[in-house]
């Protein structure tokens, strides 16, 4: 079984086109199956000989480990693309997980930004300091965008039209979208640039003129949300469901929004109409006079 990794790994990133960071988790997932079946006799060896019985008390076994549901029902959604790989390439007649059902999982509102704390965040950003420029674009460029941390960690110089206000995004996969920003973050891109001497690619620099990790850009978000007294965890995702949230309260098209998010689904994106609604009720409460 651990001789089929390698192809499974192979068809992952040339056929289904996924990042390399989902890649590693599969792996990873997949590895740690492996290892449940060392010491089950030929199972090791032979993935035909395991069967819906042995796939149902592995689930038993995880379950057995107190991890979350999330992390569960990832673990066995990897098995089951796995076998289902296998399957395909006539290594088994049945895929043994095909039929086993992951734990539910309740449906998590993301954390956003209300309007004026966002605002409370960008002002945090002293410009006087050496990387304030820099981190005030940071911020905008999410804001506007709503780009991953990790696709803005990627940007390069050639990506961005500062005149047409447009960003090409390499995203997951390695799939291209273009996102639009508005007036502020342009601006506050031009004014990063102008004063920046490196003449490196890639956009955004950290120390000694190299290239910005995403974790340097949790950290400096972080930071910036403690300096502004968020009582809440701000992280760059919560400025990119922010931005999706802002867009939608006020008329955007949802179909639009999965776009510019860059969700291959548009029932990722629904989740963010759950937020809306909510918006709406809150202001339904307090405006109708029998509402309560």
């Amino acid at each position: 079984m651990k001789s089929c990794i390698a192809p499974f790994q192979t068809y992952l990133k040339s056929e289904r086109n996924l990042s390399i960071n989902t890649i590693l988790a599969y792996i990873r997932d997949l590895n740690q199956f492996i290892g449940f079946t060392k010491g089950k006799g030929s199972l090791f060896e032979n993935p035909e000989r395991i069967d819906h019985s042995f796939a149902r008390n592995y689930l038993r076994y995880l379950e057995v480990q107190k991890l979350s549901k999330k992390s569960i029902a990832r673990k066995i959604s990897s098995c089951r693309a796995f076998f289902r790989f296998l399957l395909r390439e006539r290594k088994i007649k049945l895929n043994p997980f095909e039929h086993i059902l992951s734990p539910k999982l309740g449906k998590r509102l993301p954390s956003f930004l209300y309007p004026e704390e966002m605002v409370k965040l960008l002002n945090s950003v002293n410009l006087k300091l050496k990387n304030g420029p820099r981190d005030l674009a940071i911020l905008e460029l999410i804001y506007a965008s709503g780009m991953r941390v990790g696709e803005v960690a990627k940007l390069k110089l050639d990506d961005v039209d500062l005149e047409n206000s447009e960003i090409l995004v390499h995203g997951k996969g390695d799939k291209e979208r273009v996102v639009l920003i508005g007036s502020h973050a342009v601006s506050s891109i031009r004014k990063y640039l102008e004063g920046r001497k490196s003449k490196e690619n890639t956009l955004f620099l950290g120390r000694m003129g190299t290239k910005l990790t995403s974790r340097s850009i949790e950290r400096m978000i972080r930071k910036y949300a403690k300096k502004a007294g968020l009582a809440k965890r701000v992280t760059p995702h919560t400025l990119r469901h922010s931005f999706a949230t802002h867009l939608l309260d006020r008329g955007a098209d949802l179909k639009i929004v999965q776009e510019l998010l860059g969700h291959s689904s548009l029932s990722t994106t629904q989740i963010y109409t759950h937020l809306t609604k909510e918006k709406l009720k809150s202001i339904y409460d307090k405006a109708h006079p029998r509402a309560k």
